[in-house]
């Protein structure tokens, strides 16, 4: 087992584009916390009513222990950087036929997913502790004085770690099922960014929320908008007071649903012609 992580780790650090996704990902993560934190400056900072009554209404959603949870949902927009870098790993295997070459050389069929779904695996790891330091570092610049609450809230490590392992296993099912990496990427891009909001959106108003069982949609509720959305009212209240009673819920069906593509890729990969 440790041998196929030094090997696949080994391939990954020599690819280019693994660096790139990390460099982008170590930006955007911060970028775009830091673009909603200076929104919220900007409403709360100042003397008149207004600036008051916002920073009552919202708190302080990157104070601990509030930066864990608001940290982890604005991160999330951006599962689809380490989704490209996914895809591309596994549809190289392909195009390079270096899955053939791992046959000849001793591995077993299981041998190779298995060793794919450590690369899934070390891309989450990587996301999740940028996310944890982008976190951790909003906490203690935000307000240091609740510096003494860090540790609250940190079901969201694990909660973030396990939605993008998730989903980018998704990503993986596709490009390995595609193997061509321009088409699998349009195919993503697409569904990721256009069908499946449209569906969910359409669902929630029209066919009684059953968009809630989309691929991304199951783990993106493992993840509520933050505390301070509640705060705009007594719909938005009950709203919020539902999200957080599903997460349990949505954690079964994404740990299902995960488990179930990889049962697919093993199962696929057993019968398919190399």
């Amino acid at each position: 087992m440790l041998s196929l992580i030094k090997i696949e780790w080994l391939k990954i650090k020599k690819y280019p584009a693994f660096w790139w996704m990390l460099g982008i990902v170590a930006l955007t993560y911060p970028g775009i916390n830091a673009m909603t934190y200076y929104g919220y400056l900007k409403a709360t900072t100042g003397k008149e009513m207004t600036n008051n009554i916002a920073k009552l209404l919202l708190g302080n959603p990157f104070a601990f222990p509030e930066t864990w949870h608001s940290v982890a949902y604005f991160s999330s927009f951006f599962i689809l950087l380490p989704s490209i870098v996914v895809i591309m790993l596994v549809t190289n295997e392909y195009t390079f036929k270096t899955h053939r070459q791992n046959i000849i050389d001793g591995w077993s069929r299981a041998q190779f997913i298995t060793s794919k779904m450590f690369d899934v695996l070390i891309v989450s790891v990587i996301a999740t502790l940028v996310y944890a330091l982008v976190a951790l570092s909003f906490g203690l610049y935000a307000d240091s004085l609740n510096a003494n609450r860090w540790a609250e809230q940190l079901q969201y490590i694990p909660l973030f770690l396990l939605q993008t392992f998730a989903q980018l296993s998704i990503a993986f099912l596709l490009g390995y099922l595609v193997k061509k990496a321009f088409i699998a990427l349009g195919i993503f891009l697409f569904y990721y960014l256009i069908v499946e909001n449209i569906a969910v959106g359409y669902a929630r108003f029209k066919l009684n929320d059953i968009g809630r069982f989309l691929p991304f949609e199951i783990s993106d509720r493992i993840i509520p908008s933050p505390a301070f959305f509640s705060r705009f009212g007594k719909d938005a209240k009950a709203s919020y007071d539902h999200a957080l009673s599903i997460v349990p819920e949505h954690v079964v069906y994404t740990i299902l649903l995960t488990g179930l593509i990889w049962f697919i890729c093993y199962a696929v990969h057993k019968r398919r012609d190399l």
